[in-house]
């Protein structure tokens, strides 16, 4: 994956919420560059999601409309992760730079843009020292909200440094001194969970900070941790069509020992380029509400 995005092929197929095997997605073909579907994209960032904003019919809004919807329906916390086909996030030394391709990366920084906060874990800062920035796409940067809680980042990471935007870092409360800044970042306690930070804390302090719309774009640490803990409300997957063999592994949850105990949320199904995104939902169904 490469954040040149002078062009960019998007290949998208649009699947109602169904089991994985019901019939066949409905696709559909497009091609696009800066600027070519930026009209749809600025009209859903302004309308939220409403197809009076965007043509309902656009890939954009089959995409992303149900997700900027979401945020008139309560606090919502939306995962991502890149995978190899055989469920790998990087090399057993951290190495992901790029599992998934373009598309998948202009996926991420439009997530990031209809977002409040941004959440990642502290090996993702460690391994890639991202920005967490919107640049590929129209749109604010959102809050950075590092989860460091041993408190090992040495302040020395871009997203400490570079005012791009504000930036939380979020630290055991018994890993915590006297500082109230770590670089240009603020410093807040959390409470500890069975393991690492809880997540509902997490959820709940951010949100006396109005930041309600959250993407936990990594690693699978993290991720692995909310889906645990009940906390996220969607979580997509984006398989990219190669083999590691070895190295970290995606989701790793409590064992089960019996296949009813396993998660079977509904699904929405879509092509990025080359790579397949799987977007499962965990919100309950309108008829079990």
């Amino acid at each position: 994956m490469t954040e040149n995005a002078s062009s960019i092929e998007i290949h998208l197929a649009f699947l109602h919420a169904q089991p994985s095997f019901a019939s066949p997605p409905f696709s559909v073909t497009t091609t696009t560059a800066p600027g070519v579907d930026e009209a749809d994209w600025q009209a859903l960032l302004v309308g939220g999601g409403n197809s009076v904003a965007v043509d309902a019919t656009s890939l954009v809004h089959r995409l992303y409309g149900p997700l900027c919807a979401m945020r008139n329906q309560g606090p919502c916390a939306v995962a991502h992760l890149a995978q190899s086909l055989d469920g790998r996030i990087a090399t057993t030394c951290g190495i992901s730079r790029w599992l998934s391709g373009e598309e998948d990366l202009l996926h991420t920084h439009r997530m990031r843009a209809i977002a409040d906060a941004v959440v990642v874990g502290v090996n993702t800062i460690l391994h890639d020292d991202p920005q967490l920035t919107v640049r590929l796409c129209s749109g604010d940067n959102p809050v950075r909200v590092i989860l460091d809680p041993e408190h090992r980042l040495d302040g020395s990471q871009r997203v400490f440094r570079d005012g791009c935007a504000p930036t939380l870092l979020l630290v055991a409360a018994d890993r915590i001194g006297a500082e109230h800044q770590w670089g240009q970042a603020e410093v807040i306690p959390v409470p500890r969970g069975q393991q690492g930070l809880d997540p509902f804390e997490i959820r709940r302090i951010l949100a006396l900070r109005r930041l309600s719309w959250l993407f936990v774009e990594g690693g699978g640490i993290t991720v692995s941790r909310f889906l645990a803990a009940g906390a996220l409300d969607r979580l997509q997957i984006t398989v990219a069509p190669v083999i590691l063999g070895s190295g970290r592994p995606s989701l790793v949850l409590p064992e089960i020992h019996d296949l009813t105990l396993s998660l079977r949320p509904r699904t929405r199904r879509f092509l990025l380029g080359d790579d397949t995104m799987i977007e499962c939902d965990f919100a309950p169904s309108p008829h079990h509400r």
